[in-house]
């Protein structure tokens, strides 16, 4: 079964409705007097396609202003006439990479001197390279699925053990909403994505060489999210429900235990989503209950030490949890030039997490029993506020947009321990506030042949942690570590953006420059760290790009990006995590930020319903950081390994990826990807401080891997619809050790009733239940074997209405 699970993965496919979207343009201009220059309002503008036939129409307005929108790629010509005035033309090419394009003045002469001026405008070439496009429609998971969900058939895109998306290898991804970072996305991780209905969604755009009007981190890119919003007038929305059942199958049998891991585990989620219309107002509200018994942790450890000896154990995470999200907002055509938009975003989840953990030798016998129970409230609130100014033609525009997030982390862990050391109780209680002030202003001229973009920003993130502990009879607490951290960053950013574009080929540059000033202040009480870390650096973020337009529908680039990922809060924390006390998980204080740069050459080719693009690139990553396991020496009554965040030196990434879809038939849609990496590890010596100063040497190493999808979207009789997704992630090296091959297959059927406004789904993922973590980590004095087999298969139906 196991040789089959990649055959079949390789086989059946998964079901990304385009891989280039086909993107509409609006093009804007004045229409003035040739010798007067002064406008000539009632002016009539016609936009021709290459078939002569009319695909827009305007009337300039007093100021002899016109626009005309939704124009799809291709030539267009603009006959602007007026009586009295003999009729002038303009040729517009609009591409893809551009949205907006300002002819300037188009100058009528009057009749007498039937002087004709052509204008024209040149643009991007009909594929949107370097953005891959995709649209949610026919997509499974937009009837009762998550984001999560949704990404995960997408080509080119992987999803980790923990629901963090990876590009291109690497799970250092923003998720932008709108093109904008998102409280409800994660400000430092991804942590809310399974919790968006894939239903809010119309498309998905991934960035993996992001201009530089984006925020500087993402080593592999980033993801853009763009909102779904209904345009008809009046009153609008679905209702939803969701309804599934997880952890069907076992891998792997339970070690004995009272408890054991939760299997067929129950999920429903009720979902709302209302939106009404006014000619200048858009209101819209949602709301989505989450109720589910969950698995998100199963781990299966062995250890093999040195000396002979062998421990075995297994922490079962099941967990019992309730989420709330709630969304709503305003958006206000004020007047012609201005907009004005609000919204907000209330995210409560509660949860408990039990766990029996019974420790091993290798007769069987058990030498220890850990037992605990987590009860943890998370509560995130946002607000955003946004004023657009249009400077005189569309998309000529200034925005300022203000926004606070507030995040709340509270969790206790009661814990309990038999074992011929003791038996006893300790409690832990973390509490982290994150506040976030995020500020920015952004400008936007179109031009002639391209854009102009330039913007500031300024954030201020404060993360204060509480930490009280009741330590119990000979407590496995580790002393000294204070009841208090604060974590806070100011970032000041400015950056210019250009892009030009001609028949021939398309030029984009642009540089963003951020200072950032960190501190991390500890209690003066903890022993482990001799001091609390500040630091400030300035950089310069670059980006370039040049595409060559070699035919009609052949297309060749060259990027050049440079970005930044920096620690989370979490991952500098200095408080361990104690559900698993003899693999102890905690941050470093004195974590730096990684720096990665990246160069790509991608060829596309598009024709009529057919995508197809190769990208070959090279990632160089200074300072990256992952986790170190090394043996805590100093402990003589437990066998604790620390896993620990360093800083673990260069890396070196190169890789192919191949994408492609189109359609075999009227019925059938295939898309699918291969991503080759070859990565390169240089040797470290990580010099670990906790629980005492000790140097963990890290070999080099180099692996060839790769990923690989297929995907088929096939619509068959009666209004139901097919899809198939198979995964396949081969054996890869990490810090330390090896990450085993894992592979998964997906299936869903959705069919719509009542003319459309009714739709039923039905998916099944990871049906042969193969998409576990199996890990082997060779440390000093040790190799040790963590298999992950968390909940992974599930089977989920839902049902939306639309009114």
């Amino acid at each position: 079964m196991r040789i089959l699970t990649p055959l079949l993965s390789l086989l059946l496919a998964t079901t990304a409705t385009a891989v280039h979207a086909q993107t509409l343009a609006t093009v804007s201009g004045r229409v003035v007097d040739t010798a007067s220059g002064a406008p000539l309002a009632g002016a009539g503008v016609v936009a021709l396609d290459e078939k002569g036939a009319a695909v827009g129409v305007a009337v300039a307005d007093g100021a002899g202003r016109f626009s005309i929108r939704s124009l799809k790629p291709g030539e267009h010509r603009l006959s602007a006439s007026l009586e009295g005035y003999a009729a002038g033309e303009g040729v517009v090419l609009i591409g893809s990479r551009n949205t907006l394009y300002s002819l300037g003045d188009l100058k009528l002469a009057r009749s007498a001197t039937l002087e004709t001026l052509v204008v024209t405008a040149e643009a991007a070439p009909k594929a949107d390279t370097g953005v891959n496009v995709f649209k949610m429609d026919g997509n499974v998971a937009r009837t009762g699925g998550s984001v999560v969900d949704a990404l995960r058939t997408l080509p080119g895109v992987t999803i980790g053990d923990e629901g963090q998306v990876k590009l291109r290898g690497s799970d250092r991804v923003p998720i932008l909403v709108d093109g904008k970072p998102s409280a409800l996305t994660g400000l430092s991780n991804q942590s809310a994505l399974s919790s968006i209905p894939a239903g809010n969604i119309e498309r998905i755009e991934i960035i993996n060489n992001p201009s530089a009007r984006y925020e500087a981190g993402g080593a592999a890119g980033i993801i853009n999210l763009v909102m779904r919003k209904e345009r008809a007038q009046g009153l609008h929305g679905d209702v939803g429900l969701s309804v599934g059942v997880g952890a069907l199958s076992r891998r792997k049998p339970d070690i004995p235990s009272a408890l054991g891991s939760f299997d067929f585990n129950p999920r429903y989620a009720p979902s709302i989503n209302l939106t009404y219309n006014t000619p200048d107002i858009r209101a819209f509200a949602q709301a989505e209950v989450i109720n589910r018994r969950d698995l998100p942790n199963n781990e299966f450890t062995t250890r093999f030490y040195d000396d002979g000896r062998i421990r075995y154990s297994q922490i079962p995470e099941n967990r019992k949890q309730t989420r709330v999200i709630l969304k709503g907002g305003v958006d206000w055509t004020v007047s012609d030039r201005d907009s004005f938009s609000v919204s907000s975003i209330f995210d409560w989840e509660h949860h408990n997490d039990y766990a029996d953990i019974p420790y091993l030798t290798e007769t069987g016998a058990r030498t220890r029993l850990w037992y605990w129970v987590e009860d943890e409230s998370n509560a995130l609130f946002s607000a955003s506020a946004t004023y657009k100014h249009q400077l005189g033609a569309p998309g000529h525009q200034i925005s300022l947009t203000a926004q606070y997030n507030r995040a709340r982390e509270d969790e206790l862990y009661e814990l309990h321990e038999d074992s011929p050391v003791r038996i006893g109780d300790d409690t832990t209680h973390i509490i982290a506030t994150e506040n976030t002030f995020p500020v920015s202003l952004d400008y936007v001229r179109p031009l002639r042949s391209g854009r102009f973009e330039a913007g500031l920003k300024a954030q201020g993130r404060r993360i204060p942690v509480s930490y009280i502990v009741t330590p119990g009879f000979r407590s496995i607490i580790y002393p000294g570590l204070g009841d208090h951290s604060k974590w806070s960053e100011d970032i000041y950013a400015g950056y210019v953006n250009l892009v030009r574009e001609t028949k021939g080929y398309a030029v984009e540059g642009g540089v963003r420059a951020e200072q950032a000033k960190v501190r991390y202040t500890l209690d003066p009480a903890n022993i482990y760290y001799p001091q609390s870390d500040r630091y400030d650096y300035f950089r310069l973020y670059a980006n370039a790009r040049l595409t060559l337009n070699l035919a009609d529908a052949t297309h060749a680039s060259v990027f050049f990006n440079n970005r930044v990922d920096r620690p989370g809060e979490q991952e500098l924390r200095v408080y361990p995590k104690y559900d698993d006390p003899e693999l102890l998980k905690v941050g470093n204080p004195y974590l730096r930020p990684q720096f990665t740069k990246t160069y790509e050459a991608r060829l596309d080719h598009n024709w009529e319903g057919v995508s197809l693009s190769a990208s070959l690139f090279r990632r160089v990553t200074k300072d990256s950081f992952s986790r170190v396991y090394s043996i805590d020496p100093t402990n003589t009554t437990y066998e604790i390994v620390n896993k620990i965040y360093h800083n673990t030196g260069r890396s070196k990434n190169t890789g192919l990826e191949l994408l492609a879809s189109g359609r075999a038939s009227p019925n059938l849609k295939l898309s699918g990807s291969l991503s080759v990496y070859r990565s390169k590890i240089r040797a470290f010596d990580a010099e670990v401080l906790f629980p005492v100063r000790r140097v963990v040497p890290l070999p080099a190493s180099k692996d060839t891997t790769w990923d690989a999808k297929v995907s088929a979207q096939m619509n068959l009789p009666w209004n139901v619809q097919f899809q198939a997704s198979g995964i396949y992630y081969t054996a890869r090296n990490i810090a330390q050790g090896r990450l085993s091959a894992r592979s998964s297959i997906d299936l869903g059927l959705t069919k719509k009733l009542f003319d459309g406004q009714t739709e039923l789904a039905l998916t099944a993922t990871d049906i042969l239940n193969d998409f576990g973590r199996r890990e082997t980590v060779r440390g000093v004095g040790f190799t040790a074997v963590y298999e992950n087999f968390y909940q992974t298969q599930t089977v989920t139906a839902g049902l939306k209405h639309s009114f």
